[in-house]
This record gives structure tokens, C-alpha cells and sequence, in this order.
């Protein structure tokens, strides 16, 4: 029995450092983000480090961080019962609703995997948390899960 060949062997074969830089977080979608924040930080210690409403995005969001760490979990409500959110809530429930990497270039990152057959959500990256910018690959493509590209603002 033969394997197939190793792809990080293959220069005609990209490899994951092409595109993402980390996980910048994972996002966790709630019904009530008050309720979701005092639940992460009595159970996990978890502090919140950033929290905005995003009218575009229809939700209300927090950052909550892993103690001593610079890894996310972001909580989504939903502002309207017609969001995205709000339909994921009422499909699926409380839960892991999206896991997103850090890109240096969002545009040029959506054009690699438009390039390898991947559609994403947005002609054009959106505003994202604290002003970044964002596009979502689509979760028929993505084995299920809902993969976010964020791209954070320079500074």
C-alpha cells in the first residue's frame, strides 16, 4: 500500500502558512449575552476584553479572554430575531457557531480560496469586531463548520 504524497514536499501545493496566521478566536453563539458573560466568568474566569454592538453583523458581541492568554472566545447575540444569529439560535441552540482565522489579507486570502473551489459569504470583506475586516468562508464548503477570516485593523 503506497501514501499519497506528502504535500508540504509539493511546491505546487500551498500549504496552511499561506493563508492563516492563528486562530484569532472562536465564536460561541448565546441568546442572552449579559447571562453568557457573568456564565464565563464564574464558571471559566474568563474577563470580558472587548464588547460592541455591530448593526451590519446583527449582533451584540463580547470578547471574552482565556485567563493570562491572548485567545478569544467571542459570544453573539442576536439584535434582531431575523439576524444571522437569531436563525442559527433557532436551527441549532446555544453553542459553537463559528471558529475564525487571522489573515494578513483578508481580500487576497478570499481570492486563494475562491481559486480552490471554496464560495464565500461576501463579494467584499465586511466590518468585523473593533473595525477588522471579515468574510466567511460558507459551511457547505467548509465541512459543516462556518469559517470566519478576520483580517484585524493595523495597530
Amino acid at each position: 500500500m503506497s501514501l499519497p504524497p506528502d504535500p508540504s514536499q509539493d511546491p505546487a501545493q500551498p500549504s496552511g502558512e499561506d493563508l492563516f496566521v492563528c486562530i484569532d478566536h472562536v465564536g460561541v453563539a448565546v441568546p442572552d449575552l449579559d447571562a453568557a458573560i457573568a456564565f464565563y466568568a464564574s464558571a471559566f474566569g474568563m474577563e470580558t476584553v472587548h464588547r460592541e454592538t455591530n448593526e451590519e453583523q446583527g449582533v451584540e458581541e463580547a470578547m471574552v479572554a482565556v485567563a493570562g492568554t491572548e485567545q478569544r472566545i467571542q459570544l453573539l447575540a442576536p439584535l434582531t430575531p431575523d439576524s444571522t444569529i437569531a436563525k442559527f439560535l433557532d436551527r441549532s441552540g446555544p453553542g459553537l457557531q463559528q471558529i475564525a482565522y487571522r489573515v494578513v489579507d483578508v481580500e487576497h486570502t478570499a481570492q486563494v480560496l475562491r481559486e480552490r473551489g471554496l464560495r464565500l459569504l461576501y463579494d467584499q470583506p465586511r466590518r468585523g469586531t473593533a473595525g477588522s475586516r471579515v468574510n466567511f468562508v460558507h459551511p457547505k464548503d467548509a465541512g459543516g463548520v462556518l469559517v470566519e477570516l478576520v483580517q484585524p485593523t493595523a495597530g
